[in-house]
């Protein structure tokens, strides 16, 4: 058993006493009980090892050391260096055992344990699957132990004596010592009033000192009213071990009569200290009686009051009393906050005179070194070496000489101390290592469970959804309770699960780049909708946060120098992360625009000088641009006069193009992105000219025309039962992705996925328009078939982008469901239809002008 007596720093406020302590490790609990003797049965408080760590230090004096748990720190003194060291290996050992005990078997599913001890006892599971790979480094020899101070023969020995009787008892735990000494005193009435036989402990028992050793004593009587032998035997060897005076059997036949009165003489000292302890738990017993009597006395007056205004009286005194011990207490607690900030400026002011004393010092000693070495050197001028030699006198030898041990006592500790130190680092560094890969593997499988959470909770609101579309069907009563369960959502907040406990991944209202991550729909039909959304959100990212993202953003920060590759488009077209989009986009832009030195710096002054003809249609966009977006939503926002002059420069730029409905969208995402307005200029140039095909933001939009026409083809070929139920009810798509090829799906997609389209528009070109478009239709296909009626289509097909939330799944369709999709057959198809196209506009110019003359020949 490691048990013993050490001496506990007490602090009260300024006072600083040690207190002698009996110390009693609890390998069940891995706890280190104290209690003020070892006969005692109620500890006085106890120290958590398991979430402990231990040092010591040279400079607090022999044989002090520490033990740091997450709540207090406390300061143990033992009777020499070995005993000190032993105490510190073992606890390093109980510690580690218990570790490893409590992750070979688990606490009961059932147990509340604080979060600490959970992660410190319950996430070294790793640990004890490699400990016997790891090598056991002796960073200090085994201590012998110290029988004479540790141990259960220790109990036997006298309790270390103190200054006075009084500074021993705790007075922080009254009842404790009020229940040990009742127990002390009982316990020996009982031993002595058997039949005068001490040795008959049938009637005796003890008070445990826990729920599980009252069970156990318990268990241990017999129906006949004895005791199991173990149970009689243990308090036995309690009560032997107890070292209480007058018992024959203590005194030996061989011992002759003068060691029996020197014994005895001892033991009346012992009697004597117990006696004083006693007077003063006596003294304390009638404090606490006289504040009884008082408290009686007060009832006695409330009951004989004769009326209710008397005793209203009196309970009116008491309320006064209250009130002034209450204000009494907060002048009291502020006088301590004054206190403790002086007492702060003090140790700061008595640190800050410390260091100028050292510094002071160190001038000193070497300003003594050198009147020193100038001494040493006069002295050799002016007498030969052997009259040097007899300078040097056996004081000055004896010295040196005493200060030379005390310099190899210290190397000897210091040397100690950092064996323990390096001990005590490798062990808390393996229990921590294995606490932070548990915690990583707990936090997973909670965004797992959270994830799975949000699911349920979307296809609830979306089976509400569909209720909510057959509301009109339905009976008043079914309608009305539709309608309260659907208020009932929309009053949930998604952020609720933050208050409840931590939130693993929280949904903001907005994103990196400012746009609202859940929308914020006008249609009351339609919030419904956007809860769905947010939860959906919520979903794909837990779920794709540590087995997605992480490794993604590792590739892309292992990427050092761009070029062009396979590799890298592959990358790309998975997403760049926030923290490398804009240094992407830039080398994209670089690559195949040449930033013409002041360039657009010219064309700003240009537009200065001169109005353009498209000046007063671009300001009647910038208010609709981007309204979905913080940075754009305001009319005083810093991004629209940088976007007014991105869109000025490109229309002195291009003047055949001037400026075109569309690209004040494009222009506004490149801002976001590049957020230098020289750069989303050249990015914009890079689109309109280099991507896009000739004439496609022209006044005829004729490309534009051309590129639904070959949508519509690969519609057919890729997906031909959905352009079938199109036909059948003579749905025209273009209506719908007229706009998305124009502005690149800006206000169609949300911001995650319209970013990650974007990587990969601007790296390969518009294929990526048609893929994304072709995948779009084909994640939400099954829906669409469901749909048999033409308003209804129309209806889903104008926000059904909007209930795409895994841009994973999106991609994979786009890039490999689709597949093959050459860009010669792209070509093909372009020039196929531009020409059809070409021949109806000149057959209807044909048909204009023709009508046009047969009008002007009838004349008015």
């Amino acid at each position: 058993k490691l048990c013993g007596y050490l001496n506990k720093l007490g602090i009260k406020g300024p006072i600083k006493t040690w207190k002698s302590r009996w110390f009693f490790y609890d390998e069940n609990k891995c706890h280190l009980l104290y209690y003020r003797t070892a006969q005692d049965i109620n500890p006085l408080g106890s120290i958590d090892i398991a979430s402990a760590s231990f040092d010591c230090k040279v400079e607090n004096g022999e044989g002090v050391f520490e033990i740091r748990t997450p709540s207090r720190v406390f300061t143990l003194k033992a009777i020499s260096k070995q005993a000190m060291m032993y105490w510190l290996q073992q606890l390093q050992m109980r510690r580690w055992e218990f570790c490893n005990a409590q992750s070979r078997f688990p606490l009961h599913e059932g147990a509340k344990v604080q979060w600490n001890s959970v992660l410190l006892t319950c996430f070294c599971v790793l640990v004890c699957f490699y400990i016997d790979v790891i090598d056991n480094e002796d960073f200090l020899p085994p201590v012998k132990t110290p029988t004479e101070v540790v141990g259960l023969k220790a109990a036997s020995l006298p309790a270390p004596q103190t200054c006075t009787a009084l500074q021993n008892i705790s007075l922080k735990h009254p009842w404790t010592e009020i229940q040990n000494t009742v127990y002390n005193i009982c316990g020996s009435k009982q031993l002595w009033g058997n039949n005068g036989n001490i040795f008959s402990f049938s009637e005796f028992q003890e008070h445990p000192e826990n729920p599980d050793e009252e069970q156990e004593a318990k268990e241990g009587i017999l129906e006949d009213g004895r005791m199991e032998p173990r149970l009689n035997w243990v308090r036995k060897a309690r009560w032997m071990n107890s070292g209480f005076p007058g018992l024959p059997e203590e005194l030996p036949k061989e011992r002759n009569p003068m060691d029996k009165v020197s014994v005895l003489q001892q033991q009346i000292l012992t009697l004597t200290e117990e006696v004083k302890s006693q007077k003063e738990l006596v003294k304390l017993l009638h404090k606490a009686l006289e504040a009884a009597q008082q408290e009686k006395r007060v009832s006695s007056m409330y009951l004989a009051a004769a009326e209710d205004k008397d005793r209203l009286e009196l309970v009116r005194h008491k309320v006064r009393q209250i009130a002034d011990l209450t204000s009494r207490l907060e002048a009291l607690e502020q006088e301590k906050k004054e206190l403790e900030q002086m007492l702060t400026l003090r140790d700061s002011h008595i640190q800050e005179l410390k260091e100028h004393v050292q510094l002071l010092m160190e001038k000193n000693h070497a300003k003594q070194e050198v009147i020193m070495a100038l001494t040493e050197q006069m002295a050799r001028e002016l007498s030969d070496p052997l009259q040097e030699a007899n300078t040097i006198t056996a004081e000055t030898l004896y010295k040196q000489q005493e200060e030379i041990e005390h310099l190899k006592d210290d190397i000897d500790a210091y040397k100690t101390q950092n064996q323990f130190l390096n001990s005590e680092i490798h062990q808390v560094t393996r229990l921590w290592t294995s606490v932070a890969e548990n915690e990583k593997a707990l936090l997973m499988k909670c965004a797992c469970l959270q994830a799975r959470n949000c699911q349920m909770e979307s296809k609830y609101l979306m089976v509400l959804r569909k209720l909510q579309e057959a509301m009109p069907g339905f009976p008043s009563s079914h309608a009305e309770l539709v309608r309260n369960l659907i208020q009932e959502a929309l009053q949930w907040d998604v952020k609720e699960g933050a208050e409840e406990g931590f939130n693993l991944n929280p949904v903001s209202e907005y994103d990196e780049y400012g746009f609202m991550t859940v929308p914020d729909y006008e249609v009351e039909d339609w919030k419904l909708l956007a809860k769905i959304q947010a939860l959906e959100i919520k979903s794909n990212n837990l779920r794709s946060q540590e087995v997605v993202e992480k490794p993604l953003r590792d590739r892309w920060n292992s990427v050092g120098e761009l070029s062009p590759s396979a590799e890298l488009k592959s990358l790309i077209r998975s997403g760049i992360p926030v923290e490398h989009r804009q240094r992407v986009w830039r080398w994209i832009v670089s690559r195949h625009c040449s930033h013409l030195p002041d360039h657009y710096q010219q064309l700003l002054r240009q537009s200065k000088s001169t109005e353009h003809p498209a000046c007063r249609q671009i300001e009647l966009d910038l208010p609709r641009t981007l309204t979905n977006n913080k940075h754009f939503s305001s009319p005083t926002s810093q991004l629209i006069p940088k976007l007014r002059r991105v869109l000025l420069a490109f229309s002195w730029h291009n003047p055949a193009i001037g400026y075109c409905q569309g690209l004040n969208r494009l222009a506004a995402v490149a801002l976001l992105v590049l957020e230098d307005e020289e750069s989303a200029f050249w990015c914009l140039v890079h689109i309109v000219e280099n991507l896009m095909p000739p004439d496609y933001y022209s006044d005829t939009l004729i490309t534009s025309q051309v590129d639904q026409r070959v949508f519509k083809d690969f519609l057919s070929e890729k997906l031909p039962r959905l352009m079938a139920h199109f036909e059948q009810y003579r749905i025209d798509v273009s209506l719908i992705t007229f706009n998305w090829f124009l502005v690149v799906f800006v206000d169609s997609l949300v911001s995650d996925i319209l970013l990650r389209v974007w990587d990969a528009f601007l790296y390969e070109g518009t294929k990526v328009i048609f893929r994304y478009a072709l995948a779009i239709f084909k994640y939400n296909e099954e829906e669409i078939l469901r749909i048999h009626d033409s308003v209804e289509i129309y209806q889903y097909l104008r926000f059904f982008t909007r209930m795409i939330m895994d841009g994973r799944k999106l991609m994979n369709i786009a890039f490999n469901d689709l597949n093959p999709f050459p860009m010669k057959l792209l070509r093909n198809r372009r020039s196929m239809h531009r020409e059809e196209l070409e021949a109806e506009l000149c057959e209807l110019e044909q048909i204009k002008a023709a009508y046009v003359k047969e009008r002007a020949e009838q004349g008015p």
